[in-house]
């Protein structure tokens, strides 16, 4: 890029606020956001933070108006100034829905949406007949009361309410801001319009009708605004012409219709439906190159030969006449086929096409690609399917074509001055990346082994294409693509030339598509000037510009807003369904998943993620980071999820996550140990007096409109989007639940979970326990054996919670009673647990003992609440076997009987195998004092201390340990 384009891209950063003074005060100029709260903020361009505008100093502004504000305090140390709006100078909408609410010679709107919109109030003479109370409505503010400040209306439709698709889009189009309908000035210009081409009118343009022309776009589309022409020179060479609808020939500066589409400035494409931006006659009859029909042109004709070289340019006026109208698959057929109707030609302009678009990447261009989406719906507009688009050589050749045109216009006018100065001309630029989101992004991609040369635009251009190019069917491609494209700057339309930085043009403008933007008209006008030697500079040029490019974004919104209704309302069927999908976006509320096959993005909220950890976002990492475990959900992994809500009011899937997923961090070795301290952690905690932490909770989106989509900034597609995606040929979807290959039951994953959780999960329901009991190595037999039955004889009764035995002094407990239970127990699952013990777990169970015989203060004695001692035999029950309490392995023991139910079995195996002889591993009186472990833990500790006496002549050392426990815990006691 030249030197003159990079200081023009250092003038347009530096660019200075709007500001003017009243008197000592400062007023800028800006746009209102307001918010939930009520609170509003004004953004100003050129000023590093926005001006904080409360409630009650808004007067009539609504959000999304441009209005003057007044500073009224300044901000501390470059804080937040606070200011006041004096006036509205543009309102972002004019129309709004709502209900009717009637009274006697009046009525009211109550808008639907619009936050602290107030009621509009319609007068009697603008009711129209037949308007009945509680009736849906479109109406306009036409003005707003001098002293009460209150909007007056007038009804311009009345909607119907049972078609429920039909409501949605007109809502969706009014919200962002674009009328329904045609004013009644506008039809009336309309119709005097001369639709026939007059003889006098061809003579002054240049006549191609005998040059082969053809159309190629989308199968359903109406609107013809480009064709392309192609024959041989007799000096070898090629003459190629993009010839393009004159629409600035039937809309005039200063006409209704030419506000009109100012106003509009686009046209608006929702699923079902276009918003047109220039009424039909003239967008698919007047304008539309239709095939076998003489037409009004603008039209840049190239020489050229099959590398793509360009030996000379002709731009003007033309007529034509179309051969044929293609469409995409057609083209496309005869190129990988080779055959077909003007397939010689076709394939020259494919070849010359694919030259053009390798030579554009060479030189700068970003190759980023992005996929879109279009549904197949039925006569009333339900969606039926889902196809993603995909593009082809045959949308690349007429891109490319469109792309060359563009250029060579923006060129052509750039280098006109007059009064020496540049000609105001609505440029299409894109600024370079922003250095702190490049430098986030750079520090991303090389933790993936992508380096980034970010010393010129150039350098960066390159690293973008070589990371792009190698990345291809990688991991970490879907990531690392979006985050690409999110990093670049937005692509607008301004008189400031600083050229196209995601195209890497120098010069570039929009030129062929005036039928749906308002920017080629205006390129048509001042090229048609420019041409003529007769400039008239529009000094209103940036300010069109500048709401060309506000409106294009208001389009794009309600684009999103139209899909993701349509993708609500297809994935209603599949509630409690999973499905394969890629984290497309994350945010400190939680994280968006994109299903792989229907490109379906729903929220999975932090909420759910905190069940089992807390959850941070990581900005740097663009991910969620679990405090406990370290899992992270980053944009780009996959993940399987579960539709749970689909809200069409709100046009907002929510998912979440599969249990297995979860349970899979639940599980880890380092999760494991966390659980197993919290239940001392949280004493500590207590005996200190220390209030119990609590999470803070943030509170999920309403709406997840928000959703991190990124904005096109390349403009690679000119011509193909006329006024529907085409995807690939996908079959018909019949029935819906067929219809999605990635769809999984839920009905099967959660039995199969329950089958899991019976085999794992011990009888014990306190959470904490289960970390301890997992924490040791059981023996899976044994445990199921014992579990099972004594899980439903302790709902029978009433179990001893373990968190009340900790916290409650216990009641005496007969000793008979426990022995007695123990016996039955024994009988039961005692031996059974013996034979199935595994020799090579003594040696570690083994040094477990004697680790806790150091620590003896483990075994400090709590027991169950005296009201319900009647438990303790319940609570016995559960002990999958009996273990041997007999030896002094540690104090501690007795303590974690109570609390991990499944960790008993495999303790009496190891015992079993360790004892020298049969007698130690069947002795019914060991064993009921091992049942005696597992009753409240003050008579637990007892046993616990006198049993091991019998052994202690065989074990001096561990008799020893005993005594010291004894005498600790004796002392506790006393305290």
């Amino acid at each position: 890029m030249s030197k003159r384009k990079k200081n023009k891209r250092k003038d347009k950063r530096n660019h200075h606020p709007q500001q003017q003074f009243n008197g000592s005060k400062k007023v800028y100029k800006g746009v209102v956001e307001v918010t939930r709260s009520g609170m509003a903020f004004v953004t100003v361009d050129g000023l590093p933070r926005d001006i904080m505008v409360k409630q009650k100093n808004l007067h009539t502004a609504l959000n999304g108006d441009e209005v003057l504000v007044e500073v009224l305090k300044q901000g501390r140390h470059e804080g937040r100034m606070e200011g006041i709006v004096t006036d509205v100078t543009k309102r972002s909408k004019t129309e709004f829905t709502g209900t009717l609410q009637l009274s006697k010679g009046f009525a009211f709107l109550i808008p639907d949406k619009g936050l602290f919109m107030p009621d509009i109030y319609i007068p009697a003479n603008a009711i129209l007949p037949g308007v009945k109370d509680g009736d849906k409505a479109v109406v306009k503010v036409v003005a707003w009361g001098e002293k009460s400040k209150k909007p007056v209306g007038e009804i311009l439709e009345i909607l119907d309410a049972t078609n429920s698709n039909d409501l949605a889009m007109k809502e969706i189009l009014i919200d962002a801001g674009f009328p329904l309908n045609f004013p009644q000035e506008v039809l009336d210009e309309l119709s005097r319009i001369q639709e026939n081409i007059s003889g006098e009118e061809v003579a002054k343009r240049k006549d191609v009708r005998d040059i082969l022309t053809m159309t190629i776009d989308p199968v359903d589309a109406k609107d013809f605004d480009d064709a392309i022409s192609i024959r041989l020179l007799k000096n070898g060479w090629y003459e190629i012409g993009v010839h393009i609808a004159d629409v600035s020939h039937y809309v005039l500066p200063g006409t209704a219709l030419d506000a009109e589409a100012d106003r509009r400035a686009t046209s608006v494409y929702l699923p079902d439906r276009v918003l047109p931006m220039l009424p039909e006659k003239i967008s698919n009859e007047l304008c539309s190159l239709r095939p076998h029909e003489d037409k009004l042109t603008f039209s840049a004709i190239f020489q050229m030969n099959e590398k793509g070289e360009v030996n000379h340019h002709w731009i003007g006026r033309t007529v034509i006449h179309s051969d044929h109208r293609f469409t995409y698959e057609e083209v496309q057929e005869i190129i990988e086929s080779g055959e077909g109707l003007y397939n010689k030609e076709i394939l020259l302009l494919n070849k010359i096409a694919q030259t053009l678009r390798a030579e554009r990447f060479k030189n700068g261009a970003i190759n980023f690609s992005s996929q879109e989406v279009r549904f197949k719906l039925d006569e009333t507009g339900k969606p039926l399917g889902i196809v993603i688009k995909e593009s082809k050589e045959a949308h690349q050749l007429i891109e490319e074509f469109m792309l060359l045109a563009n250029r060579t216009v923006a060129t052509y006018v750039s280098k006109i001055r007059v009064n020496n100065q540049p000609v105001p001309f609505p440029y299409r630029v894109h600024d370079t990346p922003d250095p702190e989101k490049l430098k986030i992004f750079a520090l991303f991609a090389g933790k993936f082994g992508y380096r980034f040369d970010t010393s010129s635009p150039e350098s960066i251009a390159r690293s973008f294409n070589y990371m792009l190019q190698f990345v291809q069917g990688k991991p970490e491609q879907p990531v690392l693509e979006t985050l690409g494209i999110r990093t670049m700057a937005k692509a607008a339309y301004t008189v400031e030339n600083i050229g196209h930085y995601g195209l890497g043009f120098a010069d570039y403008c929009h030129f062929t598509s005036p039928i749906r933007r308002y920017p080629d008209v205006l390129v048509h006008r001042v090229l048609a000037e420019c041409l003529s030697n007769n400039v008239h500079p529009d000094k209103q040029m940036e300010q069109k510009c500048k709401h060309s490019s506000e409106m294009e974004r208001k389009a794009m919104e309600a684009e999103r807003a139209g899909n993701k209704y349509k993708q609500v309302e297809y994935m209603q069927q599949f509630i409690g369904e999973t499905f394969d999908g890629v984290i497309s976006g994350v945010a400190h509320f939680g994280f968006w998943v994109e299903t792989i096959e229907t490109k379906c993005e729903g929220l999975v909220s932090i909420h759910n993620l905190n069940r089992k950890e807390d959850y941070v976002y990581n900005e740097n990492e663009y991910s969620l980071v679990g405090q406990l475990t370290g899992r992270k959900f980053r944009i780009g992994d996959k993940v399987t999820i579960r539709v749970v809500a689909a809200s069409l009011a709100k046009r907002q899937l929510d998912y979440d996550l599969e249990d297995e997923l979860s349970r899979s961090a639940a599980a880890s070795p380092a999760n494991k140990f966390r659980q197993a301290q919290r239940p001392d952690e949280r004493k500590k905690k207590k005996d200190k007096h220390r209030p119990k932490p609590v999470t803070p909770q943030v509170p999920a989106p309403s709406v997840s409109l928000s959703e991190p989509t990124p904005t096109p900034v390349v403009d690679l597609v000119e011509a193909e989007t006329h006024v529907a995606v085409v995807p690939k040929p996908v079959e018909p979807v019949v029935t819906p639940a067929t219809a999605m290959p990635a769809a999984k039951k839920a009905e099967p994953i959660k039995a199969k979970e329950e089958k899991a959780a019976a085999v794992t999960t011990p009888a014990s329901n306190d959470q904490k326990a289960t970390g301890k009991a997992k924490e040791k190595k059981t023996a899976k037999g044994s445990a199921v054996v014992t579990t099972a039955p004594t899980r439903k004889k302790a709902a029978e009764g009433k179990p001893a919670k373990a968190k009340e035995a900790k916290e409650v002094k216990p009641a005496a407990k007969p000793k008979k009673a426990v022995v007695e239970t123990a016996e039955k127990s024994k009988k039961a699952t005692g031996q059974k647990a013996t034979a199935k013990a595994p020799a090579k777990k003594a040696t570690p169970k083994k040094a477990a003992a004697k680790k806790a015989t150091e620590k003896p203060v483990a075994a400090k004695p709590k027991t169950a609440p005296a009201k319900k001692a009647t438990t303790g035999k319940t609570a016995v029950k559960k002990v999958a076997a009996p273990k041997k309490a007999a030896t002094p392995k540690k104090a501690a023991t007795a303590k974690k009987a109570a609390t991990s139910k499944v960790a008993v079995a495999p303790k009496k195996a190891t015992t079993a195998k360790k004892a020298a002889t049969p007698k130690k591993a069947t002795t019914p009186k060991k064993a009921a004092t091992s049942k005696k472990a597992a009753t409240p833990k003050k008579a637990a500790a007892t046993k616990a201390t006198k049993a091991p006496a019998k052994k202690a002549a065989a074990q001096p050392k561990k008799a020893a340990a005993k005594k010291a426990t004894a005498k600790k815990t004796d002392k506790k006691k006393r305290k």
